[in-house]
């Protein structure tokens, strides 16, 4: 009698064990807090009542704290595809830190001005959700506030703008083949430090300005120099040194507190991301190899942190 009643104590509390562990490791529906395994990882959050994604790149050696920056992939674009394409995890692993890449809905930004896409048309908030993210990443990793940028591609060079312009989470971006939108709302930005970069050639976001008769979008672009401007007036900068080393032009504008608002422009260059393996005109022939823009962007960003109260 005492043996069997052992024997239903032990099975009873095998069977507590059991249901613990399985309520433990049972993988969530969405995304929880907690600390981020090394490597590439999947989210979800809910923003405004819809489903929204991101993947993050967290290095196998950090810096305590991290600096966090945002890579917003161009129209058509995803987060798998930009971390694939822009060489921001080499950047991570060699300089300990964390990437967020966040999923456009429909693979677009609402950037502002009626660009871009289906998120323009139903009005989606994606600097909420850019903002939703951030927090999340900042739950998970050990995140300096003051080492927060935005880097983008194309529409998503038009993101990092519209966010400069409504938010004050970044001490920096860095917008490549990329304007504002002409519409966009931007009356009184918070100084913030920019390195935008161009190809003078672009024939789908113009550099000059103006409407594009090239691509799907047809973007209606702020002419880049007008938009150098317009950071630089709202970062109180002194007038701009300008570097030339062809097809390189760079024009830097040095602001108080340490802030700088530059602008590269490259002579023949179409709508690229630079790479080290070069770029390609409109027309496919192949242009200056060498300059690297995820590095240089980088490099500017380490550069330009402000006090996490800034």
């Amino acid at each position: 009698m005492r043996r069997a009643i052992a024997v239903i104590a032990l099975l009873a509390i095998m069977a507590s064990l059991t249901a613990c562990a399985g309520s433990r490791f049972d993988p969530p529906a969405l995304s929880t807090a907690g600390v981020s395994a090394p490597g590439s990882s999947e989210h979800r959050l809910t923003v405004g009542g819809h489903d929204r994604s991101y993947r993050l790149y967290v290095p196998a050696h950090l810096s305590a704290p991290a600096a966090l920056v945002v890579m917003l992939h161009g129209g058509y674009g995803s987060a798998q595809q930009a971390e694939a394409s822009y060489g921001w995890d080499r950047i991570a692993a060699e300089h300990g830190v964390v990437i967020l890449y966040p999923d456009g809905d429909g693979r677009a930004w609402n950037a502002g001005g009626g660009c871009c896409g289906p998120p323009a048309r139903d009005g989606t908030d994606d600097v909420a959700f850019i903002a939703a993210a951030v927090a999340d990443v900042q739950k998970r990793v050990s995140i300096d506030a003051g080492a927060v940028f935005a880097a983008g591609m194309s529409n998503g060079a038009m993101m990092a703008y519209r966010l400069a312009c409504e938010t004050t989470l970044f001490a920096a971006i860095g917008p490549v083949s990329g304007t504002m939108p002409v519409g966009l709302e931007c009356a009184a930005p918070a100084p913030i430090s920019v390195i935008a970069v161009h190809g003078v050639d672009d024939t789908r976001v113009l550099y000059e300005g103006g409407a594009s008769t090239v691509g799907t979008a047809r973007i209606d672009a702020t002419a880049q120099q007008d938009v150098h401007t317009l950071w630089a007036r709202a970062a109180s900068c002194d007038e701009d040194v300008t570097t030339s080393a062809p097809p390189l032009r760079t024009e830097t504008a040095a602001c108080p507190d340490s802030r700088a608002v530059q602008l590269v422009s490259i002579a023949g260059y179409g709508h690229e991301w630079p790479s080290p393996d070069g770029g390609s005109t409109p027309q496919g022939e192949q242009v200056y190899r060498g300059w690297d823009a995820t590095a240089q962007l980088w490099s500017f960003f380490d550069a330009h942190r402000r006090a996490a109260s800034g």
